[in-house]
């Protein structure tokens, strides 16, 4: 049996793959999970899945996790140290879907212990790519993508001659406001923002999907995973969101991932690699699709996307700032307190006023990304004021 740890076990990634683990419970054992600070959807999933321990990352809800599986003989403990500490338990496998950079201690940790470890989320590449590629070839460790459009490289990507590659084709359906208008996005509210028209998805990454942000970090996070330039990287509006992601070659041919706009067909990808599991996906129908359309993106609608590629190309310091202040004004739009199009606006700000020196260790890595946040946090203040 396959060991499993899920980082980030009660959200939309971490629920998939909990789906697809308890479809098969004899090929997985489940050593741990965590969360934030759902402690009784924890629970529930420990229960299922008689996981040995299970981890908050916010103190204040262990009370209630150990309440909901007290004498069950599940492990339970709190605190950012702890996810970090369960991380180090030495599973095959480790899901690490923990949003935003708070990820990035806990996948390095896991990262050092040599298995595969399989990112769904993109901010510990875009922070801190090379050291967090350095630490997987250091220690052995295998570094699978779970997001569907690095999932679908993945498949496409001939490693043996990467020379061989043309470019990198990244599909994106241009959320919910692909059509809006510049002044429609303005008055665009935070339930608006999460109603993505494919994907069931998170807060934090229905809004990054809404402003195009999420494709500015599959941008960067493209370039730490494949050895490809950042010029060989281009993005397309693929609303269907059937055609997940293309590589083309230099001989002209492109090959292209298809399949169900449903995150457990590249978790399932990952689960089982480098053979195939079956999933509870229904065949794609392509006589009622009936057709694929491709568009190219708005760059005066979605700045975000010139932005990201702007740091991508200055590298150092630039990603992990683009990150950080791209959450810090995420959290504000979904708190009310900026408007929609000020998002972009605050990374652009935060990215003109601070320049600090490219990192050398995760510890510099998180001291940019604090510092970033707060020169975007007094940015937002700035817009409330």
């Amino acid at each position: 049996m396959k060991t499993v740890t899920i980082l980030g076990a009660t959200g939309s990634v971490g629920t998939s793959t909990l789906d697809l683990i308890e479809r098969a419970p004899e090929q997985f054992e489940v050593l741990a999970l965590t969360a934030n600070r759902d402690a009784k959807g924890l629970a529930a999933a420990a229960i299922r899945t008689n996981a040995k321990r299970a981890v908050v990352a916010d103190e204040a809800a262990l009370p209630e996790l150990r309440a909901a599986l007290a004498g069950t003989g599940i492990d339970t403990a709190g605190g950012t140290q702890a996810v970090c500490d369960t991380a180090t338990l030495g599973a095959d496998w480790t899901m690490a879907a923990i949003v935003g950079c708070a990820g990035l201690r806990p996948v390095t940790a896991a990262l050092e212990q040599g298995g595969t470890v399989v990112l769904a989320n993109k901010e510990p590449l875009v922070s801190a790519g090379a050291l967090v590629i350095e630490t997987a070839a250091r220690h052995g460790a295998t570094l699978l993508p779970a997001d569907s459009e690095h999932n679908a490289i993945f498949q496409c990507f001939d490693s043996a001659r990467a020379d061989r590659v043309r470019r990198v084709i990244l599909t994106a359906s241009g959320g919910p406001f692909r059509d809006a208008t510049l002044d429609e996005m303005r008055r665009v509210t935070p339930e608006q923002a999460v109603a993505h028209p494919n994907w069931s998805m998170g807060a934090k990454i229905s809004v990054d999907s809404a402003t195009m942000m999420n494709k500015g970090l599959e941008l960067i996070e493209a370039a730490r995973l494949f050895p490809v330039r950042a010029d060989q990287i281009e993005i397309i509006v693929h609303r269907q969101s059937v055609i997940h992601s293309m590589v083309e070659y230099v001989d002209g041919s492109i090959l292209a991932q298809l399949g169900p706009s449903d995150m457990r067909t590249p978790i399932a990808h990952t689960l089982a690699w480098p053979d195939r599991m079956d999933t509870a996906m229904a065949p794609l129908d392509f006589a009622a699709l009936g057709r694929l359309d491709f568009e190219a993106p708005d760059l005066e609608r979605f700045p975000a996307l010139r932005l990201a590629r702007e740091a991508l190309e200055a590298d150092g310091a630039r990603p992990a700032i683009f990150n950080a202040a791209n959450e810090i004004a995420v959290a504000a739009f979904l708190a009310r307190a900026i408007g929609f199009l000020e998002i972009a606006a605050i990374v652009a700000d935060t990215l003109a006023r601070y320049a600090p020196a490219a990192p050398d260790s995760i510890d510099a890595v998180l001291a940019i990304d604090a510092e970033a946040r707060a020169i975007a946090g007094e940015r937002v203040k700035d817009c409330v004021a």
